[in-house]
């Protein structure tokens, strides 16, 4: 065996040696070729697997011209949101014989670049990409270089691509008409930087809302904040809430959802008497907490599910039909309370 530094690595020549026949004839029972007997075979594979040999994945995915793998390229794994739809994408790709792997681009451009270099060099036969959307550069380069990819959860309105996320402006739409219906009128927004475009559309969708309650919206209650999950960065802090007058909070995720909660019971508030918290993404749909937060459902299966589907179909040059839009939906919790008219006045 080869000596590696942690580790040997069993060789076809440790298995010639072991069975008796040539490399050539061990290469080829294990690559299953009919002109090696099949009891030859199976003795073969019978000692390869005794002695731990694991085939050179990449020089067969030469010889064949595919790997049967695709990247995922997430903003911020540690956002139990991606962690969701991360675990969802495997499992359906493994439905068509693909193995995924995972590569965090942290929400910035350059990280992001790298991820795609980093999968494009492993040979993928497809990517899936939430992109950071501070520029369109790396959706171009894609492009440019003709791999198959699939953008989830964002778009680019003005560069033709495929697509699946969830009708953000909807969601955005029905957070805030909920609220307005309980007499909220308001309401803070907590949203993501505007050059996301599930920002910019939750906002659409907000403002479509007080439009139709005949009720102004408060330019200085829409306050955009960063959306990575740094413990050490506290945004909210930042903002001067406590300055701003507000009875309801709509936050561009649960968990921003969760820490301008924790942010009002610091402060002495409490959710939702004082204070009502809608979220979006409905973490709470797989996480079991003993709270419950109400939030906009985003059908993480689903959007996974047609990422992986409509990546495969192009892969294989098979018709699909692209973009994919899913309606989103209110999920009701605990964190929404009617105002009383004396409230509202």
């Amino acid at each position: 065996m080869k000596n590696i530094p942690g580790r040997q690595t069993a060789t076809l020549k440790d298995i010639a040696q072991k069975t008796g026949y040539s490399v050539n004839t061990v290469s080829r029972a294990l690559r299953d070729k009919d002109d090696v007997a099949p009891d030859t075979r199976q003795k073969i594979k019978r000692i390869a697997a005794q002695i731990g040999y694991v085939g050179n994945m990449q020089a067969a995915a030469l010889r064949r011209g595919y790997t049967n793998t695709i990247a995922v390229i997430l903003g911020d794994v540690s956002n139990p949101h991606f962690a969701i739809m991360m675990k969802e994408i495997e499992t359906r790709a493994r439905e068509y014989g693909y193995s995924s792997f995972l590569l965090n681009s942290n929400e910035d451009d350059d990280l992001e670049l790298e991820a795609i270099q980093l999968a494009v060099s492993k040979n993928v036969d497809g990517i899936i990409l939430c992109p950071a959307q501070k520029s369109a550069r790396n959706v171009e380069y894609l492009k440019s270089i003709g791999i198959p990819f699939v953008l989830i959860g964002r778009r680019f309105q003005h560069i033709r691509t495929d697509y699946v996320i969830c009708n953000d402006e909807l969601g955005g739409y029905q957070a805030t008409r909920y609220l307005l219906e309980q007499g909220h009128r308001r309401i803070l927004m907590l949203n993501g930087p505007g050059y996301i475009s599930s920002a910019r559309e939750r906002l659409e969708g907000y403002l479509r809302a007080y439009r139709e309650a005949g009720v102004p919206a408060d330019s200085s209650l829409i306050c955009e904040i960063p959306i990575v999950t740094d413990p050490a960065y506290r945004p909210l802090e930042k903002l001067n809430l406590e300055q701003k007058s507000f009875t309801a909070v709509f936050a561009f995720s649960d968990i921003l959802g969760w820490k301008i909660w924790k942010y009002l019971l610091q402060h002495g508030k409490s959710v939702p008497a004082d204070c009502s918290v809608v979220g979006f993404d409905h973490i709470q749909s797989r996480i079991d907490l003993p709270f419950s937060l109400t939030s906009i459902r985003s059908f993480k299966r689903r959007m996974s599910n047609a990422a992986v589907d409509l990546l495969v179909a192009r892969m294989k040059g098979m018709p699909a039909e692209g973009p994919v839009v899913i309606d989103t939906q209110l999920a009701l919790g605990d964190t929404v309370a009617a105002l009383s008219q004396k409230q509202v006045s």
